[in-house]
């Protein structure tokens, strides 16, 4: 289940005239006390092909931290685990990384993961970047000083979600949304913003998780004959409803709105189905800045493709972790946390904020459309919110 790794320069890679410069350096790494990050994310489960991704996004930014010298002149190391996508194995290994030392931790997908990990923080001497949990409680009642958020919320999607309504030119819409909390909030949400612009949304149906025929919903959006559906399913549900969709003629015909639709494993598994969608994303290669340019090269470079959203929110998070450490001057879990509230860092996704009060990193949000790019379809961002479309911090979040 555990699998340790330490990314050191290679010989072979460093030309002869620059091994006196090198050599302090060793020197240094030696003296510091290395950065010790403990990834655990799903390698099994619901959740793995996430998981794949964001796993490898971390050790790239390891293996690239350390080839460009370290972090804040420190030998960045990892061990990983399998959280099998329940929080119950995710609290575990967590629990197992952190007391082994390697208790900067990072990688859980579901929010059920993340909040059990973040309780808990506090007692294993650890503290924890979450990458792609969106659960508003993180950031919420259960907010805790060492938990960073450096993905967008709940509350964030939504915000952008009320905005983007205004200009959608369809007329009618249904909802199908996965029937937990999340598929809610969004559908409901949703029918909310359109109707305040005199729009409709005579149908919204709701579906349990886990469901893989979709044919009694794809008949009753069919028969409702609205402009398009706004669709907020999640993993392997959302790809059966977009091949089904396909398969008994809901689209193209008919045109679907994504929140959280067009992720890259979601447009990979689904064939041509999704091109021209348009929809939310967390992350996607085409954002203009010039740390996200040098990343997208570098991953390309290595991969001989772009990164996927998952893969861009994950290296994020490793940047953010990497921001405490240097701010800091440590290793230590309490320092690195202390460093980060409030902080100003240079992300792939702009100069940000990490805010005090709850430990939200402060993003821009974006509206892409699946588009063929580098021969691939992904997301191609169209319209980007402003950090000032963010919440304020919830009243419940107590970080004392």
């Amino acid at each position: 289940m555990f699998n340790r790794k330490t990314f050191r320069f290679g010989r072979n890679a460093i030309a002869l005239g620059a091994l006196a410069a090198v050599v302090p350096f060793a020197a240094l790494a030696q003296s510091k006390e290395p950065v010790k990050v403990g990834l655990v994310s799903s390698k099994s489960g619901v959740f793995a092909q996430q998981g794949e991704e964001v796993m490898r996004a971390v050790k790239f930014a390891i293996d690239e931290a350390n080839a460009q010298g370290g972090v804040d002149g420190r030998k960045v190391e990892y061990a990983e685990a399998d959280d099998e996508g329940t929080p119950d194995a995710g609290r575990r290994v967590a629990e197992k990384l952190a007391r082994d030392g390697n208790n900067l931790l990072i990688g859980a997908i579901p929010s059920s993961i993340s909040l059990a990990i973040a309780q808990n923080l506090d007692r294993w001497d650890a503290a924890y970047f979450v990458v792609a949990s969106k659960s508003d409680k993180l950031t919420g009642d259960t907010c805790r000083p060492r938990s960073f958020r450096t993905n967008h919320s709940d509350a964030m999607d939504i915000a952008m979600i009320n905005e983007w309504a205004k200009d959608l030119k369809e007329k009618t819409f249904a909802v199908l949304a996965a029937d937990y909390v999340w598929g809610r909030d969004s559908g409901e949400s949703f029918k909310k913003a359109v109707e305040a612009t005199g729009k409709t949304v005579p149908l919204s149906l709701y579906v349990p998780l886990g469901t893989k025929d979709f044919s009694p919903y794809i008949a009753q959006l069919k028969a409702a004959n609205v402009d398009a559906v706004w669709v907020a399913e999640t993993g392997r549900d959302a790809i059966a409803f977009v091949k089904q969709a396909e398969e008994f003629g809901l689209i193209p015909k008919t045109k679907l709105i994504g929140h959280a639709l067009i992720q890259n494993f979601m447009i990979n598994a689904t064939g041509k189905a999704l091109d021209g969608t348009p929809g939310n994303t967390a992350y996607t290669a085409t954002i203009d800045n010039p740390r996200n340019k040098a990343f997208v090269t570098a991953w390309k470079s290595k991969f001989n493709r772009l990164p996927t959203d998952n893969e861009g929110q994950a290296y994020n998070g490793m940047q953010v972790m990497f921001e405490g450490v240097k701010k800091s001057g440590s290793v230590k879990p309490a320092e690195v946390s202390k460093a980060l509230r409030g902080a100003q860092i240079d992300s792939i996704y702009g100069q940000v904020t990490m805010r005090a009060a709850d430990n939200q990193l402060l993003l821009p949000n974006y509206v892409a459309r699946a588009k063929p790019v580098d021969g691939a379809i992904v997301p191609v961002i169209e319209h980007t919110f402003p950090p000032s479309l963010v919440p304020a911090p919830s009243p419940l979040c107590k970080m004392s």
